[in-house]
C-alpha cells in the first residue's frame, strides 16, 4: 500500500499538504483532515472551534480535497484523507475524488469528541457496525482505496470483529489507535488477514515499531510526534531494520 511503511497520522486542522510534503523525507504516506464533510459534521466543528479546538473547516470540503491531494501530486507519499460524515452520500462523493488521484480515503471512525459522537460519527460510527460496513462499501465502490480509522477500548466494541466486517465490505486497511491495549493489534491482524494493519499509538522509535511488527502490522503510524523530523527518522530506519531481518530470515 506503501513503502516505507510508516504513515503520519491525521492531526486534526494540521495534517494539510504542507504537512505531509514535510514528512515525505521519512514516510510512505500522510492521512489528512480530518474532513467533516456534512453540514451535521461541519456543525459538530463549529463547536468543537468554539472551545479552542484546532479543525479544518472550509468553505467547500469536496474541493479542499481536490486542492490539497493536487497539491501532492509530485510529493514522494501517497497522501490519504481522514474523512468525517453523518450521511452516506458525501462519503461516494470524497471517495471519487480520492480515486481519481490515487489517495486512500480514511472513515473516521475514531474521534470521541461528544459533539462528533451525537451526529453519529467517530466513536459513534464503530459502534454501529452495519453503518460502518455501509460507509467502507461506498467508498470501495467509488473506486477508492479505504482504510478505517478506529479505537481500542471502547466498551462494548470488538475489534477483531469490526476488522471482519470491514474487510467484508471492502475495506483494505485498517489503522489501529492502540490506546493502551498495544496486543490489540494481533487480534485484528489475526481477524482479517486480507487487510493492510496500520498501527498507531505512541509509535516513537524502536522499541514501539518493533512492538507493532511482532503483533502482525502491516506499517506504523506517527501521531503528534509526526512534525518532528528526528522521530520520523527513528521510527524509518527502525521500520527499515525489521523489514530487512524478516527478509534475511525468509532466504535462510
Amino acid at each position: 500500500m506503501f513503502e516505507p511503511r510508516v504513515a503520519l497520522a491525521s492531526l486534526s486542522g494540521e495534517a494539510d499538504a504542507d504537512w505531509a510534503r514535510t514528512g515525505s523525507d521519512h514516510a510512505g504516506a500522510a492521512f489528512l483532515g480530518g474532513i467533516a464533510l456534512d453540514e451535521a459534521t461541519r456543525d459538530a466543528v463549529r463547536a468543537l472551534v468554539a472551545r479552542d479546538r484546532t479543525e479544518f473547516l472550509p468553505d467547500g470540503p469536496l474541493a479542499f480535497v481536490e486542492r490539497e491531494l493536487d497539491a501532492l501530486s509530485d510529493a514522494p507519499i501517497r497522501p490519504g484523507v481522514n474523512v468525517r460524515s453523518a450521511t452516506l452520500d458525501p462519503i461516494s462523493e470524497v471517495a471519487a475524488v480520492c480515486a481519481d488521484r490515487e489517495a486512500i480515503v480514511e472513515i473516521n471512525a475514531h474521534c470521541r469528541q461528544s459533539e462528533m459522537c451525537d451526529v453519529g460519527c467517530g466513536e459513534a460510527l464503530l459502534r454501529d457496525t452495519d453503518r460502518l460496513r455501509d460507509y467502507v462499501a461506498a467508498a470501495s465502490d467509488a473506486g477508492a482505496d479505504v482504510s478505517a480509522k478506529v479505537r481500542a477500548e471502547v466498551p462494548g466494541v470488538d475489534l477483531a470483529a469490526t476488522a471482519r466486517a470491514v474487510a467484508s465490505a471492502g475495506a483494505d486497511a485498517i489503522h489501529v489507535d492502540a490506546m493502551d491495549t498495544e496486543s490489540v493489534v494481533a487480534d485484528v491482524a489475526a481477524a482479517a488477514p486480507s487487510l493492510f494493519v496500520v498501527a498507531n499509538n505512541e509509535v516513537r522509535g524502536r522499541e514501539s515499531v518493533r512492538e507493532y511488527f511482532e503483533y502482525g502490522a502491516d506499517a506504523v503510524s506517527i501521531g503528534r510526534p509526526s512534525t518532528d523530523p528526528r522521530v520520523r527518522r527513528r521510527v524509518r530506519v527502525a521500520t527499515e531494520e525489521w523489514f530487512d531481518e524478516v527478509e534475511t530470515a525468509v532466504d535462510e
